[in-house]
Formats: structure tokens, sequence, C-alpha cells
């Protein structure tokens, strides 16, 4: 099974402006970066089937982004199990339901994310993720599960894999 994992893009920071985390969104600049990186995704990946994500604002946005920039209609849902705080365990539960399905996307937060990774691989300490950031993991389910880790790339590298728009 393919799954990519993908922290949200950058989002107003934490504050007086916005005391509950949950409802924290993204700003202009992350969601135009963002655009551009789901845009290189493209460029060498099949888009996903499903696009689960984190019920928080931020995640949601970021999911609904990735799921514009695929050239076909891409299921959303929201898996609680995404949000910050829940273990790998639950959230491979989850994700194992959708196997034979297509590539999943997942779409998170840190330092989960890096700890999912981390689990998948064997590794003993956590993948840090940047806002943006995302990986493609090949799963292999067992007990335990394990994963391959087949890239992982920062934002920025994602963006200069995009197709400049007009011209040729």
């Amino acid at each position: 099974m393919e799954i990519y994992l993908i922290r949200h893009a950058i989002a107003e920071e934490r504050g007086e402006e916005w005391p509950d985390d949950d409802l924290r969104p993204l700003t202009d600049e992350g969601m135009r970066r963002f655009e551009e990186s789901a845009a290189g995704l493209l460029e060498f990946e099949a888009p996903p089937a499903q696009i689960l994500t984190s019920p928080l604002v931020r995640a949601r946005q970021t999911a609904k982004l990735l799921a514009t920039a695929m050239p076909a209609r891409v299921t959303v849902a929201v898996m609680e199990e995404l949000a910050p705080g829940y273990p790998p365990s639950k959230v491979l539960s989850k994700v194992r339901k959708l196997e034979g399905k297509g590539p999943v996307a997942l779409v998170g937060h840190e330092p989960d994310l890096g700890h999912l990774v981390a689990h998948l691989l064997g590794a003993s300490r956590p993948l840090p993720f940047k806002k943006g950031g995302m990986c493609r993991i090949d799963l292999v389910w067992g007990r335990p599960p394990r994963g391959t880790l087949v890239w992982f790339l920062p934002p920025k590298a994602l963006r200069k894999l995009r197709r400049p728009s007009g011209g040729d």
C-alpha cells in the first residue's frame, strides 16, 4: 500500500488572535506555497485515491488544496486519529481498512507524522517534517506493519519540481 504523509502548510501563529489552536487557518502564503508543492508532487507521483485529514482547520485546508490540485476528483475525509496526540497504531488501524483502494494521502501534524514514519521504518528517532513537507512510504501489512521510505521531500524541493505555468 502506498501512503503519502503530508504535514499541513504554513498556518497563522498561535497567540491572542488564535486562542484555540484547533481553529488556526493557513496563511495566504502557506496556501500559495502548498498549491505549488501539490503541483510538484503530480510531476512524479500518481495522485492519491483518497485524502484523509486531521480535523484541525489548517490540516483540512491543506487537504482541500491537495484535492483541488488533483487531475480528477479525490475524496477528502476527516480522520480523528490524525489530530495531534494519537499513537501510530491508532492511525494505522484506520488506514489498513483502505488497503487495495489505491494510494492514500494522510494530512497531519508534527511531531505525530514524524513518529508515524519512525514507527513504520523501525527507526529509533522521528523524521522531522517541515510545514508542507511530504513523503511516500510503501507499506506492507504484518505484525508489525513495515514500510519502505521511497522519498522524503521538503516543500521547497516539491515547489521546484512543478512545471512552470504558461509558456511552452
